[in-house]
């Protein structure tokens, strides 16, 4: 396991369930892409390529960590933001062990960069080499825009709306919810979420998110 090759010991507590096990790598994979600078498309694609490989398997099966540097190599790849693989174990490393050396370039370095790199060329295959997604970043974008010019500027200066949905959005790549829902209609549920957390009405003959859901494909 990843972890003990990092610190040296297994993480402390019983085995959680399946679904915090994924949560607590997906935010590996958040914050680890963040120190490398990746965008924040690159970063759902990495969440998404994690969750969809373990769709097709079991924890069981692979170590998560491993998936989930996996899954940040490929992002990178996918979304033409490519990182090396080294960055990618230092930053991994720094995250397990925040207070420890770097690793030195010995043969258990060697090996994790090679196990990272044989273990992409398995996900591409379980994949099927389908690790292209359409994310609902650019639907959010236009629907705040929308939202922007439909309220007045009193009421959406005064209320986080935007950035509230902008985090709801990032936090629910935490789970699958990414591979269940086409992507306008999660922007849709995170924006309408923001929207209620702050009581924010919107001025329109008939409800704001039908005529979204049924808004075309955004080129």
């Amino acid at each position: 396991i990843l972890f003990k090759i990092f610190s040296g010991k297994y993480p402390v507590g019983q085995p959680a369930p399946e679904a915090r096990v994924h949560f607590r790598v997906a935010r590996f994979i958040m914050e680890a892409s963040v120190k490398l600078g990746m965008r924040s498309i690159p970063i759902a694609t990495a969440c998404t390529i994690y969750h969809k490989f373990f769709c097709e398997t079991s924890l069981d099966a692979c170590d998560p960590y491993l998936i989930a540097m996996s899954s940040i190599y490929l992002a990178g790849k996918e979304e033409e933001q490519h990182l090396q693989t080294r960055d990618i174990i230092n930053v991994s490393n720094r995250y397990f062990n925040p207070s420890g050396e770097p690793l030195e370039l010995d043969s258990r370095f060697w090996e994790l960069q090679d196990s990272i790199v044989q273990c992409q060329l398995l996900m591409l295959r379980v994949l099927r080499f389908q690790v292209s997604f359409q994310h609902p970043h650019k639907y959010l974008l236009r629907y705040l825009l929308s939202l922007k010019n439909w309220l007045n500027r009193h009421s959406w200066q005064r209320t986080p709306v935007a950035v509230t949905a902008w985090a709801v959005l990032r936090d629910s790549y935490h789970g699958g919810l990414c591979l269940r829902f086409q992507a306008q209609h999660i922007a849709v549920a995170v924006l309408y979420l923001a929207l209620q957390v702050y009581g924010v009405e919107v001025p329109a003959e008939k409800p704001w998110w039908q005529i979204y859901t049924t808004d075309t494909e955004i080129p």
